[in-house]
């Protein structure tokens, strides 16, 4: 039968991607792990490869088209032996919404009364992406009520004290399968709470205003209408839904960065150079910044945690995610295990996931997940500001700019350098008291940064 090639998901937000680039065209042959497609998600540009042999036969989307639903049919593909012409004229007469239920999920639906005899079960796009270092291909799940789960998934979840309705189903059409369970213990892959359903207590949110009642209030001709793109759709997505959902506290202190400073100077003044006289690495601020906050949540490990229904997630390693403005949005490259690595591992580790994110070239491992996050303002003056919780982190850290101010010292006024941070804390997971020895911790490590290189 020939393979139904759909959109795929490749992060657990996306709905939608856009069909860059084919590599492949009508009448190719295709083997395992070519890869044929390149599709934009909302953060990344991803390599698409098939896991069957056979020959392209009909492109259903052309590239450059934005914006396709995942699991929309965008191509078909000939297993070896079939007519590749009749499976091209299939899928023009299918056309682009053709979703063909798997033999899995036809497998996994309840026995009904009875009915006439169903068209046999066709595999689809679910099939054709795998899960490897250029991008995670999991179907979307079902808009249908019925949750689809295997055998083992659902007594896996019963073990486990899981709702399986709760969890996030990576098999094809969403398909809840027992790797999912795994994920799920672990606090990964569970879906957001359900709305509140028809006839329940109506939440006290004031109604948001349409796009025509905004138009009305300004003159026609007096602005443009840019289109939101998918990464501004994203971030406006799980920004609101982390304000309504996180209870979110703020910790303020001040940092005398004097000492950091002069050693950062010193440390950059001495790194080695390679022979076109290029600084093997050249520090930042940030970098102590990351330093600082990786090293006071191994300290603190009671607030490295995550809030999960199932239960509080307490992580082994600090890998702290940091801010990257790029056009029109930001994103959240992850430096992995940082409480481990050296500053100058950390300055050039984030110098190039920086360059690859502002180019759209990071795999979704470098930026989902993370235990926490930091969001700098400095370079552009801001004394202070507040940052969204990004989950399913339970606190950000928002960095202001390094200033001169006048401090009291053993009765006598003197001038220092002063950095103002504030931590955002889910209150879930973690209580004043316990966000105070945390940022408390990382004024230590910041005020004192020798502690940081030993």
């Amino acid at each position: 039968m020939p393979v139904n090639i759909l959109m795929p998901a490749l992060s657990p937000t996306m709905e939608k991607g856009n069909l860059a680039k084919w590599l492949k065209k009508e009448g190719d042959p295709v083997k395992t792990g070519d890869v044929i497609a390149e599709i934009e998600t909302d953060k990344a540009t991803m390599e698409y490869e098939a896991i069957e042999d056979g020959t392209l036969a009909k492109i259903v989307v052309p590239e450059g088209t934005n914006d396709v639903p995942v699991n929309q049919l965008i191509a078909v593909l000939a297993q070896e032996g079939e007519d590749v012409k009749a499976a091209a004229a299939a899928a023009v007469k299918a056309g682009p919404t053709a979703k063909a239920p798997s033999a899995m999920e036809a497998a996994s639906k309840p026995a009904q009364p009875a009915a006439p005899p169903a068209a046999p079960a066709r595999r689809d796009g679910g099939e054709t992406a795998r899960t490897n270092g250029r991008g995670l291909a999991a179907a979307a799940a079902p808009a249908a009520g019925r949750i689809f789960s295997s055998p083992l998934a659902r007594r896996l979840a019963k073990e486990a004290g899981i709702e399986i309705g709760h969890i996030q189903g990576s098999g094809p059409h969403g398909r809840v399968v027992a790797r999912d369970i795994g994920a799920a213990r672990e606090g990964r892959g569970l879906r957001a709470p359900a709305a509140v359903p028809a006839g329940g207590p109506a939440p006290m949110i004031a109604p948001a205003m349409t796009d025509q009642q905004i138009r009305a209030l300004y003159e026609d001709g007096s602005y443009e209408i840019v289109p939101h793109d998918g990464m501004r759709r994203t971030i406006a997505a799980r920004l609101t839904a982390s304000v309504q959902t996180i209870p979110h506290f703020y910790l303020t202190v001040d940092c005398d960065i004097g000492k950091l400073l002069q050693a950062r100077e010193d440390i950059n003044a001495t790194a080695p150079k390679d022979k076109d006289g290029k600084p093997a690495y050249k520090l930042s601020v940030n970098d102590f910044v990351i330093k600082a906050l990786a090293l006071a949540l191994q300290r603190i490990p009671d607030a490295n945690v995550s809030w999960t229904e199932a239960g509080m997630l307490k992580h082994k390693h600090s890998d702290i995610g940091v801010a990257v403005a790029m056009p029109n949005g930001l994103i959240t490259p992850i430096i992995r295990d940082a409480e481990n690595k050296s500053l100058s591992v950390i300055s050039n580790e984030m110098r190039e996931l920086a360059g690859r994110a502002r180019a759209r070239k990071l795999k979704p491992q470098e930026y989902q997940g993370g235990t926490t996050a930091v969001s700098n303002l400095g370079m552009y003056g801001i004394k202070d500001f507040t940052a969204v919780i990004n989950p399913p982190h339970a606190t950000i850290l928002a960095v202001g700019t390094g200033e001169e101010r006048a401090v009291v010292r053993n009765g006598k006024i003197e001038a220092a350098h002063i950095m103002s941070v504030t931590m955002s804390c889910d209150h879930r997971a973690v209580d004043g008291a316990l966000g105070a020895e945390l940022i408390g911790a990382f004024k230590s490590l910041i005020e004192n940064p020798v502690m940081m290189l030993v």
